[in-house]
């Protein structure tokens, strides 16, 4: 469910992508979860509006068990914020624009 703005990323990819110059917001989701397709278009709308500020991705954890597991991802949807490769922090449910608008800021 990724689109021009939002990327898909997998295992392979995960660290180098996120030890990036910019911060990164992982989106952690599955197609069968309700509340991840509910934030979907709130994700696709930030993926926009920070277009060239932060790097928006998505990693389906039904298709990459390795990273999620790292992480202790027990609940999905769960969006971590990444700056120079470290955890920045994390929230996990579907939460509103303002909440993560407010997670992306602790990055910039």
């Amino acid at each position: 469910m990724a689109s021009d703005k939002v990327q898909a990323i997998n295992d392979a990819a995960f660290q180098t992508t996120v030890s990036s110059n910019l911060p990164c917001l992982v989106d952690f989701w599955a197609p069968w979860c309700g509340p991840c397709k509910a934030i979907g278009p709130v994700i696709e709308d930030l993926a926009e509006e920070y277009a060239g500020k932060v790097t928006i991705l998505k990693m389906n954890v039904d298709d990459n068990p390795v990273t999620p597991g790292k992480f202790g991802i027990r609940a999905i949807p769960t969006l971590i914020l990444f700056k120079d490769g470290e955890v920045v922090d994390q929230i996990t449910g579907a939460v509103g624009k303002k909440q993560l608008v407010d997670l992306i800021k602790k990055a910039l």
